[in-house]
């Protein structure tokens, strides 16, 4: 698979192309399921993968498994592309006639999904599923809302450091193991080879920053009654903007080219050759491994402030919904559990490299793939973006990437960018809520 072509997708929220349209979707009438159809075709719509058979196989055995128990009941699956996913859903919420039974959504559209009235509550049932016990929190969070269920985690991706091996050996250096380590290490390899970055990083990489903020102790945003208000202008969160932005300088990655990067340049900068460390996805792994610098590197945990810790990185991933006009509510809410079930997801993994969701299948497949082991500690520590619909307005208007943009830059500085970002924020929230 080339996981390049997915970086802007499910692990990267799913924020590129559609999420604009999904924040300003109109509300629906009344798509409540009049009817439980306990026979009949259900429809599902999963995204398209570059290379979409090896997913195929594992959802048409999760389908084998659900019709074993439910005999009376067809399944019709649609594999619709990405980038134009936001579309087809808010129609789909506006068109029940059309629409389907179950969804794959990217797991920051849940709040504005919920919002749009598209999504089933399934608090109960997900509850009484035995396995939804393992599933590990953060996970767990991003289907939720308001205290409410509304899906079931399907996989989740998660960043760390990537670094090259020849690079360190020739200059002597060892993995950092702190944040003030990793600086350090990025600017003596700068200085030691003009031809490299130190450490890739990218203004417009706002999934690769966050580590830095939360690490600090600071938070994007406080949840209060249901309601959210910005915290990117707290000391905290303003000491996590100051060490990252300290990343872009001739000594590392110089601002004047670095600054416009995103997550998928900085990747593809490491991967080129031209730079000894980049903050990259475990699904960017397999695309590594066949690039420019196969066989010449390794990942660890993105450390924290202090010696031993992790930062906390951003918990990507998709999930599985039933929609509320599903007249199929019973049939679906059993194929959601086949989908999403840990047999699947350990079968996924094996296919995709897509990690799974419950804690001790992570386990499983670290023990089979010892390469996934630095994602996996990581997710004992991820956390995840705030579950409010303001959050997709938010990232469509690119507010965070403006912020580390004009403090890298020197148009603003640390105070002035974060008060700036605090008030976009709130508008956002204010306007969702």
């Amino acid at each position: 698979m080339n996981a390049f072509a997915r970086i802007a997708a499910p692990v990267a929220a799913l924020v590129a192309a559609g999420l604009t349209a999904t924040a300003c979707a109109p509300s629906t009438s009344d798509n409540d399921a009049k009817k439980d159809d306990k026979s009949g075709t259900l429809r599902v719509w999963l995204f398209q993968e570059v290379n979409n058979a090896p997913k195929q196989k594992v959802v048409d055995q999760a389908i084998a498994d659900f019709r074993s128990k439910n005999k009376d009941a067809d399944v019709e699956v649609t594999y619709i592309p990405v980038d134009t996913r936001a579309q087809k859903i808010k129609a789909a919420f506006n068109d029940p006639k059309s629409a389907p039974d179950l969804i794959e959504y990217g797991n920051t559209d849940t709040a504005g999904y919920v919002r749009d009235g598209g999504l089933a509550d399934v608090t109960k049932e997900f509850a009484g599923w035995p396995q939804s016990k393992d599933t590990d929190p953060t996970a767990k969070e991003s289907v939720t809302v308001g205290g409410k269920t509304y899906g079931s985690p399907f996989f989740v991706g998660v960043r760390a450091l990537y670094y090259r091996t020849d690079v360190f050996k020739d200059l002597g250096l060892k993995p950092p193991t702190t944040q003030q380590e990793l600086i350090n290490t990025a600017k003596k390899i700068r200085s030691e080879r003009s031809d490299l970055y130190g450490l890739a990083v990218g203004g417009a990489y706002t999934y690769g920053a966050m580590p830095f903020i939360w690490s600090n102790g600071g938070e994007l945003a406080t949840e209060e009654g249901g309601s959210y208000r910005s915290a990117i202008d707290s000391p905290q969160a303003k000491a996590g903007i100051k060490t990252y932005t300290s990343l872009f300088g001739d000594d590392n990655c110089p601002a004047r080219k670095c600054a416009e990067m995103g997550g998928n340049d900085t990747v593809q900068t490491f991967a080129s050759g031209k730079s000894a460390m980049a903050i990259g996805g475990d699904f960017n792994y397999q695309a590594i491994k066949e690039s420019d610098v196969k066989d010449k590197f390794a990942v660890v945990p993105l450390p924290g402030k202090k010696a031993g810790e992790i930062a906390p990185a951003f918990a990507g991933g998709n999930n599985i919904g039933l929609l509320k006009s599903s007249s199929h509510r019973t049939l679906g809410l059993s194929l959601m559990e086949s989908l999403t079930s840990k047999k699947t997801q350990n079968a996924l993994f094996d296919a995709m490299g897509f990690l799974p969701t419950y804690t001790d299948v992570r386990k499983e497949v670290a023990q089979r793939q010892p390469t996934v082991e630095p994602f996996v500690k990581t997710l004992e520590v991820a956390k995840f973006v705030p579950a409010s619909p303001g959050w997709a307005a938010i990232d469509a208007g690119l507010v965070l990437p403006t912020m580390f943009q004009q403090v890298a830059s020197g148009r603003k500085d640390v105070d002035g960018a974060a008060g700036e970002a605090r008030k976009k924020m709130d508008d956002a929230f204010a306007e969702a809520s």
